[in-house]
């Protein structure tokens, strides 16, 4: 399916949407001071271990220390050459004794912190370049698996050739990437050149640089367009930035010359986001509420521990029969939960609730569509059956914040609960709490100061109740409004 990438950049921010067919499918935002950190080598110190949770909490410089697993931990053979991970019917060895505190260690970020977790770390290297993945610890060689079986054989005939044997200057695992299917046996020795001078730099400031420096950053958000995103079926890549257009073009020549006739430079007088209605897109992908074409919608809720999709039929009924219309309302939403799913990068497990079909045909052509639009997905996506209740389990990798994470925070309101106290609920609260409070002290007045329209309601309804408390406790009671209060605030000041 073709499709147009969109670049709207300032000194702030770089935004990146990838649109199909004039419907945004992709948005990828990097903010200069909150860069990822996926694909970033540092030279980390072991902070702390911990046996139980076969674990290790490593200092590489940031607010929280980072996470190792020990199934991320790689091991070497006996005699320290080269690394090797544990085979699949043996156990690792114990984290304890594989790492100790106060050690350095070079370390890679596979998950970027997100909420109140830690980054999360690997000790197996590896580092991207346009054609190739190595994979310096390894002798691995390997191809992408999206290149079909018949082509595969005779690709990793073609690299173990180029990568030449240990004993001759070569050695190192390296995985071809999608994108290098088609490349000539000179770009990839030129790739392969490239990521072992890379490597090369950072074994050497792994030895001259103190622990907890930055060994290896990954690529920006626009560079890795041109990398990752950028693809056959792209048609445009348009950019509104004159310098960065300029900075593009020369990444682009150096390492991703195919892409460079796709560059275009943005000058239209309309900002670029404008175009497809992308900033809309993005104030409703931050919503809890996704309205289908026919009239159905979804309800995406976003916590902690899952993603929940509630699917409903809502005014929807052009269908035949009652059967046909919530099976045409299960069809369109299979397509807009997997589109929802990417545009607002929403990772971990997700439970999608669709409306209940009498049909198995039905619940198979639904999970098939659902399945086949998850494919389109750059990030690992699974999708298990129908359950029992007529749910469906899916996973989607999560390497970084989602979108909502990302642009906003918890309500300072409501403390990101996503309600507040009732006006007559936070009056009764400041009836119990004066009683109370008479209890323990023995002021002149007690002062109530609340948002007005708690005010209001202690003045109206309830001011035959604030005169009995203010009766058989003793004191005056008097009421202030405060308008830059929230609803839930109050205090009460003893005079």
């Amino acid at each position: 399916m073709q499709q147009d990438i969109l670049i709207n950049w300032s000194p702030q921010e770089t935004r990146v949407a990838v649109v199909e067919q004039g419907a945004v499918q992709e948005l990828h935002i990097e903010r200069t001071l909150e860069r990822g950190l996926v694909g970033n080598i540092y030279l980390g110190k072991v902070s702390r271990v911990l046996p139980g949770m076969q674990s290790a909490f490593i200092d590489i410089g940031l607010e929280r220390a980072a996470f190792l697993h020990v199934a991320d931990v790689w091991q070497r053979h006996e005699s320290g050459d080269a690394p090797m991970i544990a085979r699949k019917n043996e156990p690792p060895k114990p984290i304890e004794h594989q790492v100790f505190e106060g050690q350095s260690i070079v370390v890679q970020v596979i998950k970027d912190p997100i909420g109140s977790k830690g980054a999360r770390l690997s000790t197996q290297i590896s580092i991207a370049g346009r054609l190739l993945v190595h994979l310096p610890q390894d002798e691995h060689i390997g191809v992408s698996q999206k290149i079909t079986p018949e082509e595969r054989d005779a690709l990793r005939g073609r690299l173990q050739k180029l990568v030449g044997l240990k004993d001759q200057g070569g050695g190192g695992g390296f995985i071809l990437r999608t994108n290098g299917e088609d490349a000539s046996d000179e770009e990839l020795s030129e790739d392969i050149a490239y990521l072992r001078k890379t490597w090369a730099r950072i074994k050497l400031a792994a030895t001259t640089l103190p622990p907890m420096s930055v060994l290896h950053q990954d690529l920006s958000l626009l560079q890795r367009v041109l990398r990752d995103l950028a693809g056959e079926s792209t048609q445009s890549i348009r950019i509104d930035s004159q310098e960065q257009f300029a900075k593009l073009m020369a990444f682009g020549k150096e390492f991703m010359p195919s892409a460079v006739p796709k560059l275009q430079l943005y000058k239209g007088e309309r900002p670029i986001f404008d175009l497809y209605s992308i900033d809309e897109e993005i104030a409703k992908a931050l919503g809890r509420r996704v309205e289908l074409k026919s009239g159905g919608y979804l309800i995406i809720d976003q916590t902690e521990a899952l993603t929940t999709v509630d699917v409903n039929t809502g005014g929807y009924v052009g269908a035949r029969n009652f059967d046909d219309t919530i099976f045409k309302t299960n069809l369109e939403a299979a397509q807009a939960i997997a589109r929802q799913l990417r545009l607002r990068n929403l990772g971990g497990i997700i439970i999608a609730d669709f409306i209940d079909m009498a049909h198995e045909e039905h619940r198979e052509q639904v999970l098939a569509e659902l399945r086949k639009q998850l494919g389109r997905d750059r990030v690992k996506t699974m999708a298990g059956t129908f359950s029992q209740l007529g749910l469906v389990e899916m996973t989607r990798k999560r390497t970084r914040e989602s979108l909502a994470h990302m642009l906003c925070e918890p309500c300072p309101v409501c403390q990101g609960k996503g309600s507040v106290k009732t006006v007559r609920s936070v009056a009764y609260e400041i009836l119990r709490e004066i009683l109370r409070e008479a209890r323990q002290f023995n002021p002149k007045e007690f002062r109530v100061v609340a948002n007005p329209d708690v005010i209001d309601l202690l003045l109206d309804e309830e001011s035959q109740h604030l005169a009995g408390l203010s009766d058989f406790i003793g004191k005056p009671i008097s009421l202030q409004g405060e308008g830059g209060l929230a609803q839930e605030q109050y205090d009460i000041v003893l005079l």
